[in-house]
């Protein structure tokens, strides 16, 4: 049985073992450790830890080995803190700028508030969870430690949902969010609606309480069930998300986030918010100055207006454009007129804006993103047009997960 040596861990949380020439992908293991296992197309499946790394703790998801909600259980919360602090680093080292992590801010768990889970009808029933590692089998969840307690206490509710709907030959996807006024359901994939199902699955979201339950079969058929409007509270305004809308996955994460965007933003009086979905950071940042939000999705920016209206007296104004910035960034004589920029774009980044902001005059730009590879990618050409890149933070909503964001401000040298 071949012996290998962990030498470190990739982006996606697995270990880059080594055998004399050999190199292959395992699973579950940590940097320093020896373990034993035959590789299998370049990766060690089920492997043997032989001589375990002190930063090694005992998972305690019983669902861990099997689970691909999760990588990252089996090591100390310091361990993780550093890997991903160390990610970030390394990806901005890799593009020639050497900054220090400030930080992170690690969400606790059972702090998880949006989830997209799978569901697959079954001859008994059905299952809801999480994919099994590496794989399309579906992980019925009994546990577990990084939802929220409310989205755990649906599952039973949410496999009835399945086995009402589902087809044995395919998966339900089920965008599921807690907000004040209960569960917002979004379900994806199901069988076509008929008057018997539609009925069927009214008298479930009346028996579970779910706010909102959108179904939209695997045709694209969609009927939307609103017992109560799922609002969220951004600031001073409530905002009712389109279904399966982008929502910061833990409300921790998104303060951490706003905190950081604030601190960089200051006292702006006019700010761009770009890639602003729902108004997460648009709507607070209204209490103090005039925001221009840009969003390449029309129902999001429907949704922030209808917020920001309802609060109208207590924000100022806010104005919103749907525009694809990928495709047509603000250029820099339209950025002219803002005295700072918010930016958090898609885990592609925003390469073409970045471009368009290290050419313009804005003096500060707060940075959210998902990716720290694209996201060293545009610091190096914010970089290159004179901006500072000040304060990298991790924030780690995804408990567990190799999932890595970061805020960072940026601020035009003199």
């Amino acid at each position: 049985m071949t012996v290998w040596t962990v030498e470190r861990l990739g982006r996606r949380g697995d270990g880059v073992a080594v055998a004399g020439e050999a190199r292959a992908l395992a699973p579950l293991v940590l940097p320093g450790e020896e373990i034993e296992g035959p590789a299998e197309d370049g990766r060690i499946p089920a492997p043997r830890i032989l001589t375990p790394s002190p930063d090694r703790v005992r998972a305690p998801c019983p669902h861990y080995r099997a689970c691909g909600g999760c990588a990252l259980m089996h090591g100390s919360d310091g361990f993780v803190a550093g890997w991903k602090v160390g990610v970030v680093e390394r990806a901005l080292a890799a593009q020639g700028i050497t900054a220090r992590v400030e930080g992170i801010a690690t969400s606790p768990p059972r702090s998880r508030r949006r989830a997209v889970l799978a569901g697959r009808r079954t001859k008994k029933g059905a299952l809801v969870g999480f994919h099994a590692r590496a794989s399309d089998v579906v992980v019925d969840l009994a546990e577990c430690l990084v939802l929220r307690p409310a989205i755990l206490a649906a599952v039973p509710d949410l496999r009835r949902l399945v086995a009402l709907g589902g087809s044995r030959a395919g998966e339900v996807t089920l965008a599921v969010t807690e907000t004040p006024a209960g569960l917002d359901i979004a379900a994806r994939g199901g069988k076509p609606l008929t008057p018997e199902l539609l009925a069927a699955l009214s008298a479930l979201a009346r028996d579970a309480d779910w706010a909102r339950l959108d179904w939209t079969d695997a045709e694209g058929a969609t009927e939307t069930l609103t017992r109560r409007p799922p609002a969220l509270p951004l600031g001073r305004a409530r905002v009712v998300p389109p279904p399966a809308a982008f929502l910061q996955a833990t409300a921790e994460g998104e303060a951490a986030l706003l905190a950081a965007i604030r601190a960089t933003v200051g006292d702006a009086a006019r700010v761009a918010d770009l890639y602003a979905g729902i108004g997460t950071f648009t709507l607070p940042l209204a209490e103090h100055a005039e925001v221009y939000a840009v969003e390449g999705l029309a129902a999001p920016l429907v949704a922030l207006d209808a917020g920001w209206r309802a609060a109208a007296g207590a924000l100022r104004k806010v104005t919103t454009e749907t525009r694809d910035l990928a495709r047509r960034p603000l250029l820099p004589d339209e950025l002219a007129r803002f005295d700072a920029v918010v930016i958090d774009p898609p885990r592609a980044g925003a390469e073409a804006q970045a471009r368009a902001l290290a050419a313009s005059a804005v003096p500060f730009v707060a940075w959210v993103a998902c990716d720290p590879v694209t996201f060293a990618r545009d610091a190096r050409i914010m970089a290159e047009g004179g901006f500072a890149l000040t304060s990298p933070r991790v924030i780690d909503q995804f408990r567990w997960s190799p999932h890595v964001e970061i805020a960072a401000a940026f601020r035009r040298q003199a």
